[in-house]
């Protein structure tokens, strides 16, 4: 059988299938560093193309690159022992999908897919055994028919005076222009409401531009390390991730972020980063987290795999793989929803009407 080797070092692309991106940060020394450390410790080992072949081949790729083992407390030699029993030369390619699949969701990471011609592998645990804290169709009611659009942003004044900004993605780039025009228009306002409820993430860079209208100087916002070698615990000194103040307009009033459990990734990243605003108060559930820094690879049948290979941490050196607290705890209640109110909008809004 023709051995194929194993491609380690392609991250992840802007224009990649693959529903929940994270790009690397800004700074192009960043890029650089990363995308090289993470170069340096390619395994040039060879799988054959078969059931075994692709199984060990994907198994290899996690142990060696994934990030989070230890914050997940996952023995990832216990997984190969549960899984490889399961893998026999006769079973079918979806029968293989299925088993391999089960076995990337054993790290409960949004971030880790498996990809093929016929199906996505995929864990969405982060949000789905948790309240939504966010409808549609109330939301349109909010947002009503005369709304604002300026690319991925869609904003309105309501009728208290407070700005409302919602930004459902941040899979398309958010301009300067784009951000002037919002903040321009709202400068009236008392205060500020930015919906990011079910953003499930995208563009890094929409997060740290968007978040750089927010302050007034260099604020450190994070860390993140790199992988520096196959073992599950090595990995490079923290970095810092330091954000820098817009050239544009910025708000200088009081903010209100509104998250649930789909925010995600990038959005992930962009409320970390409004944490660390003095003017940002989060309100609403926590956030789903996603904080691993994805790559991709491919098996030696030609089926992709992304996974977290760097992980990120605040500014307390935390890591917010899991999340982040909101500043206020507010579900939608049943007794709101049913009245067509958005519980976490009203208290935002009273919050800032003090």
């Amino acid at each position: 059988m023709k051995k194929r080797k194993s491609l380690l070092n392609r991250p992840v692309g802007i224009k990649n299938r693959i529903a929940h991106r994270l790009l690397p940060c800004t700074a192009f020394s960043l890029i650089l560093s990363a995308f090289f450390i993470f170069t340096s410790c390619v395994n040039e080992e060879e799988y054959d193309n078969n059931p075994r072949g692709n199984f060990e081949a994907l198994w290899n790729i996690m142990d060696q690159h994934y990030c989070f083992f230890a914050e997940k407390n996952i023995d990832w030699n216990a997984i190969h022992a549960k899984y490889a029993p399961q893998v026999n030369e006769g079973m079918s390619s979806a029968q293989l999908f299925e088993v391999l699949a089960n076995m990337l969701s054993e790290v409960r990471d949004g971030h880790v897919n498996l990809y093929s011609s016929f199906d996505v592998g995929r864990n969405w645990s982060w949000h789905e055994d948790y309240p939504s804290n966010f409808s549609d169709t109330i939301y349109q009611k909010y947002m009503g028919t005369d709304y604002q659009i300026a690319g991925p942003l869609r904003y309105r004044i309501l009728d208290d005076n407070i700005g409302y900004v919602r930004c459902a993605s941040f899979n398309s780039a958010i301009g300067g222009g784009n951000l002037d025009n919002v903040l321009s228009y709202l400068a009236p306002c008392n205060g500020l409401i930015i919906d990011i409820r079910d953003n499930s993430g995208g563009l890094l860079t929409d997060a740290e531009t968007f978040a750089a209208r927010f302050i007034n100087e260099e604020t450190l916002v994070g860390y993140m390390q790199h992988k520096t070698g196959t073992g599950h615990q090595d990995f490079s000194d923290f970095e810092e991730q330091r954000l820098k103040p817009s050239n544009g307009l910025r708000w200088q009033k009081r903010a209100m972020l509104l998250t649930n459990r789909q925010v995600y990734s990038a959005a992930n990243e962009f409320t970390k980063y409004m944490k660390c605003c003095p003017l940002v108060t989060i309100v609403g559930d926590h956030t789903g987290g996603g904080a691993g820094l994805p790559f991709s690879s491919e098996l030696p049948n030609g089926w992709g795999v992304r996974f977290s290979a760097c992980p990120m941490y605040d500014r307390n050196k935390q890591s917010t793989e899991f999340g982040i607290a909101p500043d206020h705890y507010v579900n939608i209640t049943r007794e709101d929803f049913l009245r067509g109110k958005d519980t976490i909008i009203e208290y935002a809004r009273r919050l800032l009407n003090k």
